[in-house]
């Protein structure tokens, strides 16, 4: 059953019934400012799992947030969620302020975790009853079977959870985030072990989420899903902010592409003529040209081929993807690390 948030009522990004109602639109949805964590461990030692972290999430967005693991992610989720404690910095959520208003900010976020944590013995509604309760959402604005039915789990309101299948168990995760209506939702790996035809279902349904308003942070290990969903992507790595910017932006960084070049005729060798685009010969027929767009022209390639009396009879280009800037900025160690984010 393809999920839908149709269902949903218009205002749903307008929580009610909670500490603080939220009922000023903030230009920005997350502000979080030189945020540091560091963890005490033993004999004495200190782990920085966050340094100096500064990004801006603007209203309305979709974001996306990457990093290896270790790399200072979650702790940074946990902190906007209220689950950890920040050692210095300053986190806005909705223009709530996380040290003046600590309840209020918690009525502003709703979390999808990447586990799987659900009471067994429990139905779909009456988990969605209990997290409302802990919300402070009257009953009378509980809007339980309007989101169940959103996220096609209205079959199963009163099935045991134990009964669920893991799809439906992480569809049930959102629902439960939903609840209080928080005009940002942060989704922590909402695809991880999950089947083809989900993901593209919860692809649909985090786009129809944020096409209603509601502003969405995206940690992911699935490159290709922030590459597909992400307006801005913000890279972390050893719990600094290496790289924040469009993805377009991002890819335009490497300044990489090949061009593979199938000719008419066996070639021994790569002719003289090629020498200054330094191809690569993959085979008799098939050349490979990896070259800086900003530097070189196609135009100029092929014209190096016909100077050498080469026919061509088929040409592709490969272009860098979000997992080779990825790689590229993940792959430094931590002390030749910098912000290189802008966007």
């Amino acid at each position: 059953m393809a999920l839908s948030v149709s269902d949903l009522p218009q205002d749903a990004q307008v929580p009610s019934g909670t500490a603080r109602r939220l009922t000023d639109i903030p230009d920005n949805a997350v502000e979080i400012q030189n945020l540091v964590k560091v963890y005490r461990e033993d004999k004495g030692r200190t782990k920085r799992a966050l340094d100096g972290v500064s990004l801006t999430v603007r209203r309305g967005e979709l974001f996306g947030l990457l990093g290896p693991n270790g790399a200072g992610k979650s702790t940074l989720i946990n902190i906007m969620a209220g689950l950890v404690n920040k050692t210095s910095g300053s986190v806005r959520i909705w223009d709530i302020d996380l040290d003046r208003d600590p309840r209020g900010i918690r009525a502003a976020i709703g979390v999808v975790p990447q586990e799987l944590n659900l009471d067994a013995f429990f139905t779909p509604r009456e988990l969605l009853d209990v997290q409302a309760g802990l919300y402070g959402v009257p009953r009378a604005e509980r809007r339980t079977d309007e989101i169940l039915r959103a996220v096609g789990l209205a079959d199963k309101a009163d099935a045991y959870a134990r009964t669920l299948s893991g799809g439906m168990r992480r569809r049930l995760l959102v629902a439960k985030a939903l609840v209080h209506a928080p005009p940002v939702l942060v989704l922590d790996e909402p695809t991880a072990g999950v089947d083809v035809e989900l993901r593209q279902h919860l692809w649909n349904y985090v786009r129809e989420l944020n096409a209603r308003g509601t502003t969405v942070l995206l940690t992911t290990h699935y490159l290709p899903e922030a590459e597909e969903l992400c307006d801005r992507i913000a890279i972390i790595n050893h719990g600094k902010l290496v790289a924040l910017d469009t993805k377009q932006a991002l890819l335009a960084r490497l300044d990489s592409k090949a061009l593979h070049v199938t000719i008419d005729r066996d070639l021994g060798a790569v002719p003289p003529a090629l020498a200054a685009y330094a191809a690569q010969q993959d085979g008799p027929r098939r050349l490979t040209f990896r070259y800086e767009p900003s530097r070189t022209q196609v135009g100029g390639i092929l014209a190096a081929l016909q100077s050498a009396g080469l026919g061509i009879d088929d040409v592709s280009t490969e272009e860098s993807d979000l997992e080779d800037i990825f790689l590229e900025l993940t792959r430094r160690p931590a002390g030749e690390l910098e912000e290189q984010g802008h966007g």
